[in-house]
């Protein structure tokens, strides 16, 4: 897997690099997905995602985390093309920390279940699940679940 992790300075002290990895791997080890990956992980601010929020999905607010898909896949359509290079490239998630942060506050846990689970509904969206119907939506929770219940056990 080649991963790209960035997280803005004054996060950095609240979160690590490798842990983060190791999220990521769960959220594709558990999806049995096999390929050879390459993705970016941004841990930005609020500012930073609303501007991303506005430029490409036309939303004019911040937003916990946001998945930009290099390649549209619907579940249940023929698998991902692996191009010549021989990594998948799946694209990016932008998380922001702030809100992450407010939204563990309301949720009564820890931040890193928070962050856990924001990046594991980008990798999702990533792969192709969606939440827009009750059933989809129902399926993508399941699958963050059984994710985050592997990634709590390192929270521990």
């Amino acid at each position: 897997m080649k991963l790209g992790i960035q997280i803005d300075k004054e996060f950095r002290k609240h979160l690590k690099e490798r842990w983060l990895q190791k999220v990521v791997e769960q959220s594709l080890t558990v999806q049995d997905f096999d390929s050879e990956v390459e993705l970016s992980l941004l841990v930005t601010d609020d500012e930073t995602v609303r501007k991303l929020n506005q430029k490409y999905r036309g939303v004019d607010e911040p937003a916990d985390v946001l998945s930009f898909a290099l390649t549209e896949r619907k579940l249940g359509s023929s698998p991902f093309i692996t191009p010549p290079d021989g990594l998948l490239h799946l694209g990016e998630v932008v998380i922001s920390y702030p809100q992450a942060v407010r939204q563990a506050e309301e949720n009564n846990h820890k931040v890193e279940e928070e962050i856990a689970l924001l990046v594991i509904h980008g990798i999702l969206h990533l792969l192709g699940y969606e939440h827009d119907e009750p059933a989809r939506g129902q399926e993508m929770r399941a699958l963050e679940e059984r994710v985050l219940s592997e990634v709590e056990k390192w929270l521990k």
